[in-house]
């Protein structure tokens, strides 16, 4: 059958063949395998289904027909407060199903650990969101860990943002359909991640991996640079409003 790329793919190639998906596997492939497997026997269709290797050793996933939000400017539907409530309860729900398994180990949960809207597949006239894909960095992990990440991501918090105020309401939005009860972490947590993102990438591409070293030379490290400085500067409204949750 014919392959079509699929667009993304920072990291790794992602090609369409009928109705399943091929890809490399990652470093971690089998745990993530395991993970979709728990999901699919949980009924849970907010992920693709691991449906084995090909004779070239990718993977195959099932297709998941929808909007995925890859480029900068997007339709209303994927940015508005129904949407934004909607992923946080799939990140919940994904959440509850791995608590107390083998594959959360010692932590709370399993995370995503890379959720956003370009990860997420969106569909109806609407466009909400209805599952994640691209589960290669999925871990242990602390629920506020995946809570915090999307409000980085899915509120895009960050110098762009014209009302900190309007962004503090949509990040407590988030928590408040997650149903997270423990919020002081919250925003430490989100300048956690955009530390981490800026430095990973910089090492990466001080390594000289071709996806970091193109996302550099794109401006990438100086973007994250400044999303960060920037909640750094509101802080203390996101805590307000928080607290307010």
């Amino acid at each position: 059958m014919s392959e079509t790329h699929l667009p993304g793919g920072f990291v790794n190639a992602v090609v369409r063949v009928g109705d399943t998906v091929r890809r490399t596997p990652g470093q971690r492939a089998a745990y993530v395998h395991e993970l979709l497997r728990l999901f699919e026997r949980s009924g849970w269709a907010g992920a693709p289904r691991f449906l084995g290797l090909d004779g070239r050793g990718r993977e195959i996933l099932s297709f998941l027909d929808g909007h995925v939000a890859w480029e900068d400017v997007q339709p209303d539907g994927v940015a508005s407060d129904e949407s934004l409530a909607r992923a946080a309860e799939l990140v919940r729900e994904f959440h509850d199903l791995t608590a107390g398994t083998a594959l959360a180990r010692e932590e709370e949960v399993v995370c995503h650990n890379d959720l956003s809207p370009k990860n997420t597949v969106y569909r109806g006239e609407e466009l909400r969101p209805v599952a994640f894909i691209d589960w290669d960095l999925a871990g242990p992990g602390r629920r506020v860990h995946d809570v915090a990440h999307v409000c980085w991501q899915y509120a895009g918090l960050g110098p762009l943002i014209a009302d900190p105020a309007d962004a503090a309401r949509r990040v407590r939005l988030i928590c408040d359909a997650y149903g997270l009860r423990e919020r002081g972490e919250v925003v430490e947590t989100i300048l956690w991640w955009q530390d981490r993102c800026r430095r990973g990438i910089e090492q990466e591409a001080a390594a000289g991996l071709a996806h970091a070293v193109r996302l550099r030379e794109q401006g990438v490290v100086a973007q994250v640079r400044a999303c960060h400085d920037w909640v750094a500067a509101h802080r203390a409204g996101f805590e307000r409003a928080l607290r307010q949750g």
